[in-house]
């Protein structure tokens, strides 16, 4: 199907439909189960909630359901559309949590882009949600955005354009330093996009025991005592990775790293830069809908194990693979929050699909078509949070 076709499809089921999602009653309304589900029935569950507001949980749909919450100022892809064109993309991942993760979520497309005003909105929305996943909020304020929220509420925030990209690129790394006869502390990462994917995933990388990780920008290399165009976060991670504060642009760094993950712009990583690289390196062109480098010239340059974040390519670096796990395993167990353990299991899970023996060049990532890997992840979340003693319960 050509992209004219597509786009005429796409808009044609848009408007038929008028939206992706619905709320409908899980029990049938009748005149003997209105006087149970409304009044004078509802009556009796308020007043056992406003003595103990954990039986929320027991009855009512809460502890099933997050808001999706965006400001519309960093749509994958999109950029600073603002709230009501973020609202069909809000639609669609709050249908990839149903279909990959059994949670009811609902779209929250807040008309302001000021911190604390959004921060605010949503601790007053909290009781009508079990977690809460920010979307699409531009960098750095979601850092800011995201930290406050997890201080100030008791319930799961997960901040998908972070959090979820660094769960599924360790998840593939993982596995395809395997296939090239790495061991972790082997791998020399470089880190392409400091937004809020790149800022995380570098940090989840270096949490994890990958010491040897370079982050750049537009301008090169992020070092300790870098002056031109930084920021709190850029500072933070600056602490943590490029040890020997090299300096230089993507071309220059680039020399004899093994690793190279890409969440930044099309067409930006040459032929001529892969080929600067140690033999057998690891290609993650993550750019949408162009990657860094299409997989055919990485190939020519020498490269076996690339990953895009493409579904017409193998090895599609998708945050579905994880974000419905996770808010899943965290629902199950009425988890506080989402620790750093929590992420690390949901990691490992993914990974751990495909059997050792199984690996190849064309599969070291699950398929995000596997409707079975929500609940695999979920599993791992909620074992993680009951070890981690953020539980409230042990499962449901």
């Amino acid at each position: 199907m050509n992209v004219n076709e597509l786009k005429k499809r796409a808009l044609e089921i848009h408007k038929q439909y008028q939206g992706k999602i619905t709320i409908q009653s899980k029990i049938k309304i009748d005149r003997a189960n209105l006087q149970l589900l409304y009044t004078p029935g509802v009556a009796w569950a308020s007043l056992e909630i406003h003595k103990n507001k954990e039986l929320v949980y027991d009855y009512c749909s809460s502890g099933k359901m997050i808001a999706i919450v965006t400001d519309g100022s960093a749509v994958l892809g999109l950029g600073n559309i603002g709230p009501f064109a973020a609202l069909p993309v809000m639609e669609g991942k709050a249908i990839l949590f149903k279909g990959f993760g059994n949670v009811d979520a609902f779209p929250i497309c807040l008309d302001t882009q000021d911190t604390e005003e959004i921060i605010n909105i949503v601790k007053n929305i909290a009781p009508s949600f079990g977690g809460i996943n920010l979307e699409d909020i531009s960098s750095p304020r979601c850092f800011e955005i995201e930290k406050r929220l997890i201080e100030e509420l008791d319930i799961p925030v997960f901040h998908d354009d972070q959090h979820g990209t660094a769960i599924v690129v360790l998840a593939g790394l993982i596995n395809a330093l395997k296939l090239s006869n790495r061991k972790i502390n082997e791998a020399k990462v470089i880190v392409n996009g400091a937004g809020a994917a790149g800022i995380a995933i570098s940090k989840f990388l270096v949490d994890y025991g990958i010491k040897d990780v370079i982050l750049c920008d537009t301008l090169g290399a992020i070092y300790q005592g870098r002056e031109q165009r930084m920021n709190p976060e850029k500072e933070k991670i600056a602490l943590i990775t490029n040890k020997n504060k090299i300096k230089g642009l993507l071309g220059e760094v680039i020399k004899n790293r093994n690793v190279f993950l890409g969440v930044s712009v099309a067409n930006l990583l040459t032929k001529e830069m892969v080929q600067e690289m140690e033999d057998d390196p690891i290609i993650f062109a993550m750019a949408n809908p162009v990657p860094e480098i299409m997989p055919d010239e990485a190939k020519k340059a020498g490269v076996r194990l690339v990953a895009t974040g493409r579904s017409d390519f193998p090895n599609q670096i998708n945050n579905v693979l994880a974000f419905p796990g996770v808010m899943r395993g965290a629902l199950d167990v009425r988890a506080s929050r989402i620790t750093e353990d929590m992420k690390y299991a949901a990691a490992f899970a993914i990974a751990n699909l495909i059997p050792e023996d199984n690996l190849s060049e064309d599969k070291f990532i699950p398929p995000v078509d596997d409707l079975e890997i929500g609940k695999v992840v979920a599993e791992a979340v909620a074992k993680a949070a009951i070890e981690n003693k953020v539980a409230r319960i042990k499962g449901v």
